[in-house]
C-alpha cells in the first residue's frame, strides 16, 4: 500500500444539496438506509423469535449481539477483499447473502445454536461489502463533500434504527416473527437488484495498485495472509491508530450503556414502553447533531470542536449516577446523542491518513471493530451494573467517554484543526519502511 493524501479543500463547506446530486452516492446512500432499517428489524425480530422458542433471556440477548462481535474477526481475515473486488458484485452480493441469510431463519426451523451459527457467519463477510460501500464514498466525492456524505449516513442511520424499531415491533405484532424476517429479506433484496441494476460496472484495483501480485485475492490463504498483513501495516500507523480509536471508545461506551436502558427503566420503575423513549432520545440526539454540525459549521470548526463534543457525548450520562427520572433522563441522552457529530470532525484527517490503495481494508476495519466494541461494551458494563447498578454503570460509561476526550486533547489540542498527514508524516515508521505492500503470493 502506498500512502497518498487528498489535495487539500481549505475552508470550502460543501452543502447537502451538492452531496445529494451525485447520482453514485445517492444510491449507495439510499440503499443503505434501507439496509439498516432491515438489520435493526432482522436483529430484533431473531431475538423476540429466539425467546418465544425458549424463554431464556440470556440467549435472547445473545440473538441480539450475535452479529457484532464476530465483524471484527471478518475484517481482519477478509478486508483486503474490499480493494481487491469490483465493488457493485460485491455490494450487492452481501445484501444478497443477508437476504438469503433472513430468508433462511424465517422458513427453516432449526436449533437455536445453529441458528446463531448462521448469523454469526453472515457477520463475518459483513465488514467486506460495507468496506467496499465506503470506498466507493470516498471515490466519489472530495473534500468536505466526504464529510457531509458521512454525516447523511450518519442521519439516515439514525433515522433508520428509529423506523427499524418501530417497524419492528409493528411487523412482528402484525405478522409474527417468522413473517417479519421474510419482509425483512424483501428489504434485502431490495437493496441487491438497486445495486446490481444502477451501480455501473467498476473495475477492481490492478495489482500494481495494491502492490500485490496477480492472484493476491485469489485464493482464501492468500486473502487472509493479505488482510492481515493489511490490518497490521494500517495499525502500526500512529495517526491511523489514534484516529480509528478516537471513533471508537466514545461510542463503544455509550452504546453499551444504551444497551442498560431497559434494565435502568425496570429499576426505576417507569410505565411500560417509557425504555423504549429513552432508547430513541440517543439516535434523534445524532440525527440533530449531524444537522446542525453538518450544515452550519465550516470544516475547520468542526476539527476543532472535536473534543467538546466528545466530552459532551460523555458527561450528561453521569448525570445518571443520581438516577433521574423519565424526563431528565430523555434530556441526559438527547445531549449525549448531540455530541455524536464530534465524528465529522475526524472524516478528513482520517480519509488523508489513508494509503489509498488500502482504503477500503481501512473501513471495513474501521466499521466492524466498531461494531465489535460496541457489543464488548455492552457486555462490560452489564457486568459492572451487576456490581454497582445500572445508573452507576451508565454514569461510569459517561465518565470513560470523558477521560477519552482528554486524552485527545493531548494530541489534538482544540485550538488548532487537526492534522492532515502527507507522504512524509503519515506513518510514525516511514522512515523504516517507506512503501507498505501486501507479501507475494
Amino acid at each position: 500500500m502506498t500512502p497518498t493524501a487528498e489535495p487539500a479543500q481549505g475552508n470550502h463547506r460543501a452543502t447537502y444539496r451538492e452531496v445529494l446530486a451525485e447520482p453514485r452516492f445517492r444510491l449507495l446512500f439510499a440503499t443503505r438506509a434501507v439496509a439498516i432499517t432491515a438489520d435493526i428489524l432482522r436483529i430484533t425480530t431473531f431475538s423476540v423469535l429466539v425467546f418465544s422458542a425458549t424463554g431464556s433471556a440470556p440467549l435472547s440477548a445473545a440473538a441480539f449481539g450475535i452479529g457484532f462481535i464476530p465483524q471484527l474477526f471478518g475484517s481482519l481475515l477478509l478486508g483486503s477483499l474490499a480493494d481487491h473486488l469490483p465493488p457493485r458484485g460485491l455490494i450487492a452480493g452481501g445484501y444478497a447473502l443477508t437476504c438469503a441469510a433472513a430468508l433462511l431463519l424465517a422458513l427453516v426451523r432449526m436449533p437455536v445454536a445453529a441458528s446463531l451459527g448462521v448469523v454469526a457467519l453472515v457477520s463475518l463477510a459483513t465488514p467486506v461489502f460495507h468496506g467496499a460501500s465506503s470506498r466507493l464514498v470516498a471515490e466519489t466525492l472530495v473534500g468536505d463533500a466526504y464529510v457531509l456524505g458521512r454525516s447523511l449516513n450518519n442521519i439516515a442511520g439514525a433515522g433508520a434504527q428509529l423506523l427499524g424499531l418501530a417497524l419492528g415491533g409493528a411487523t412482528v405484532a402484525a405478522l409474527g416473527p417468522r413473517r417479519a424476517l421474510a419482509a425483512g429479506a424483501v428489504l434485502y433484496l431490495g437493496c441487491a437488484l438497486a445495486i446490481r441494476i444502477r451501480l455501473p460496472r467498476l473495475p477492481r484495483l490492478q495489482p500494481g495498485e495494491s502492490g500485490g501480485t496477480p492472484g493476491s485475492a485469489g485464493s482464501d490463504s492468500g486473502t487472509v495472509r493479505a488482510s492481515l498483513r493489511g490490518a497490521g501495516l494500517l495499525l502500526r500507523r500512529r495517526t491511523v491508530r489514534r484516529l480509528m480509536l478516537a471513533q471508537w471508545l466514545p461510542v463503544a461506551f455509550v452504546a453499551g450503556s444504551q444497551g442498560l436502558l431497559v434494565a435502568y427503566s425496570g429499576e426505576r420503575h417507569f410505565a411500560p414502553g417509557w425504555y423504549a423513549v429513552l432508547m430513541g432520545c440517543l439516535p434523534v440526539g445524532m440525527l440533530v447533531g449531524d444537522l446542525l454540525v453538518g450544515r452550519l459549521l465550516r470544516p475547520p470548526t468542526r476539527e476543532r470542536l472535536v473534543v467538546p463534543l466528545i466530552a459532551l457525548t460523555g458527561l450528561p450520562l453521569v448525570g445518571f449516577a443520581a438516577r433521574p427520572g423519565v424526563g431528565v433522563s430523555s434530556c441526559l441522552l438527547l445531549l449525549s446523542g448531540l455530541g455524536y457529530a464530534y465524528q465529522l470532525g475526524l472524516q478528513r484527517p482520517f480519509l488523508n491518513a489513508l494509503p489509498q490503495d488500502g482504503r477500503g481494508q481501512a473501513f471495513s476495519l474501521l466499521g466492524a471493530g466498531s461494531i465489535t466494541l460496541q457489543g464488548v461494551g455492552a457486555v462490560c458494563l452489564g457486568a459492572v451494573a451487576a456490581a454497582i447498578g445500572t445508573g452507576g454503570a451508565i454514569a461510569l460509561a459517561g465518565g470513560v467517554v470523558a477521560l477519552t476526550a482528554s486524552w485527545i486533547l493531548t494530541w489534538h489540542p482544540p485550538a488548532s484543526p487537526l492534522p492532515v498527514p502527507n507522504d512524509s508524516t503519515g506513518s510514525e515508521n516511514s522512515t523504516e519502511q517507506p512503501a507498505c505492500s501486501p507479501p507475494a503470493q
